[in-house]
């Protein structure tokens, strides 16, 4: 099993690092990829450097792709024609795309969302074909969250669907969820 979290500079950190961090202690292993450059910088100013470089990877080694939200991030994820190209090669495909705060508008923009249930940071709502309220939506094989608050339970999500409830429970009593 291995997951991909992309990151570009503007990225929201608590989503990205909740993300990487939950679905490594379930023993998944989650690469981040950088958009652009090896250092990409939090909407706060938080420096990480990740796995490896997008122009770097090969898709087909990877079972799933989670998007942190973040201002500006998720806008500079949606100018990479590489990541667009992935996130349809995946859909096609059936393999899962995960989405939180902003990021589900780059899915809808990608048509991704037309026949499903979604959920996006509040406020941003007529983006969405059928958005609905709720913290962690599933429909099909897309997972989408609304927001930092929202991330723990969209990553234990994550991990139910990759993995397993008991996992996920294993999870719950460790980190005190």
């Amino acid at each position: 099993m291995k997951v991909m979290v992309p990151l570009a500079n503007g990225f929201e950190e608590i989503e990205a690092l909740t993300i990487v961090d939950v679905l490594r202690r379930a023993g998944i292993q989650v690469e981040t990829i950088g958009i652009v450059g090896s250092v990409i910088e939090s909407s706060h100013g938080v420096r990480v450097m990740v796995d490896k470089r997008v122009n770097e990877i090969v898709p087909d080694q990877y079972d799933a792709i989670i998007l942190p939200g973040g201002s500006p991030g998720y806008k500079n994820l949606a100018r990479s024609n590489k990541l667009m190209e992935i996130l349809k090669d995946f859909n096609d495909k059936k393999k899962l795309i995960g989405a939180i705060c902003a990021s589900p508008s780059i899915l809808a923009k990608q048509g991704l969302l037309n026949d499903k249930k979604a959920t996006i940071y509040p406020g941003n709502e007529k983006l969405l074909a059928y958005p609905r309220d709720n913290p962690v939506v599933v429909d099909g094989n897309i997972i989408t969250s609304q927001g930092p608050g929202t991330a723990m339970d969209f990553a234990l999500k994550i991990v139910e669907i990759l993995l397993d409830r008991d996992t996920v429970q294993r999870l719950r009593r460790e980190l005190v969820a």
